[in-house]
């Protein structure tokens, strides 16, 4: 008799026997079932069924077998596959059912029950801001002057020295009332309110504008067709650009802090000359830190004063606008305009409910 010890040939593991197929659909059997979300089930489909998978390894190897074989061990895989197919399906439906559940009751509010406490209501951010903006301005003996929002063309465009070919006329900038003929339109601009001011206030004037204006812009991250500014005009003898430098930079530092930093850039408006766009330094800028354009600016052109009456050899002016929704994404690093339109009280919530 030989001494040599006998030995049971080993099957491979890539081997498409009973076993192997039992033990693959086995270990991903147990993996659908140990998943206890939707994301763990997702990562037990690619580890069982995707390519490197037991099953798949054992599917890739029929190309190998013979031909008499193919249909036996073919028919093995396949139905191996299937039952861990029908595993993941069903399992996917379970997982998907019991979280819907869990988020409607997260979500429940029994209507039925009194509240346990009366919510106090609070004025939007948009309007504490307009309002801090007034009283900023009254704060330096200016006045807080309105106008109407359905506006005259004359108001709007004429009298601001915008010519009748300006692209700001165009229906595709400007919302105008019908008839057409009747030439009113909404206000595009508090700046008709410094127009009317110039034709009815004695001289000098020193006034602030805050109101809605309208335009055809799209509903958007950072544009709304009706959003609000504010606008300063100041008439008075002796006006210079050194004056209305200095304004900004304190309307700023008090808006943002005693360390806001501002520029102006040399640009073009019909109805100030010279014209000048006012930067803002925005330290916390998604893209990194930045000069932002925050508003425009300038002397009131001669143009303007004229058509209100006032003689521009004895009275000279500034006048500037900027946007409040600007001015709030800025000071409260707000990254979608939308979200001060949609009237979401969490978004007022954040900045205080303060009546």
């Amino acid at each position: 008799m030989s001494d040599a010890t006998e030995h049971t040939p080993q099957t491979s593991p890539d081997a498409i026997t009973p076993e192997n197929v039992e033990a693959a659909v086995t270990g991903a059997l147990a993996a659908i079932a140990a998943a206890a979300d939707t994301g763990a089930l997702r990562a037990a489909r690619s580890a069982h069924t995707a390519e490197g998978a037991p099953l798949a390894l054992l599917n890739a190897q029929l190309r190998n077998v013979p031909n008499d074989q193919k249909a036996a061990l073919g028919k093995l895989v396949g139905q191996a596959r299937g039952r861990v197919n029908q595993a993941l399906a069903a399992r996917e439906q379970e997982l998907a059912a019991a979280e819907t559940a869990a988020a409607l009751a997260a979500e429940a509010v029994d209507i039925t029950a009194l509240p346990q406490r009366a919510r106090v209501g609070a004025r939007h951010p948009l309007t504490l801001l307009q309002d801090q903006v007034g009283d900023l301005f009254v704060g330096m003996g200016w006045e807080v002057a309105e106008g109407p929002e359905l506006e005259h063309e004359w108001y709007n465009f004429d009298a601001l020295n915008l010519d009748a070919d300006h692209p700001a006329r165009q229906m595709q900038d400007t919302f105008y009332v019908d008839p057409v003929a009747s030439h009113l339109l909404m206000r595009t601009q508090t700046s008709p309110v410094q127009m009317r001011s110039m034709l009815t206030r004695e001289l000098p004037i020193y006034i602030v504008s805050p109101g809605r204006v309208y335009r055809t812009d799209e509903f958007d991250a950072t544009h709304l067709p009706v959003f609000s500014q504010f606008e300063g005009l100041v008439v008075d003898k002796g006006i210079t650009m050194a004056h209305l430098r200095g304004t900004l930079d304190h309307v700023a530092r008090q808006l943002f802090g005693a360390d806001a930093k501002t520029r102006i850039r040399a640009n073009y408006f019909p109805f100030t000359e010279p014209s000048a766009e006012f930067d803002l330094w925005h330290p916390t800028f998604k893209g990194g830190a930045r000069w932002i354009e925050w508003g425009g600016c300038g002397m009131v052109n001669p143009n303007v004063l004229r058509a209100a009456g006032i003689d521009p050899d004895v009275y000279s002016g500034f006048a500037f606008g900027m946007g409040i929704e600007r001015t709030l994404m800025f000071r409260s690093d707000v990254k979608d305009m939308r979200d001060m339109a949609e009237g979401d009280v969490r978004f007022s919530e954040q900045f205080g409910m303060v009546v």
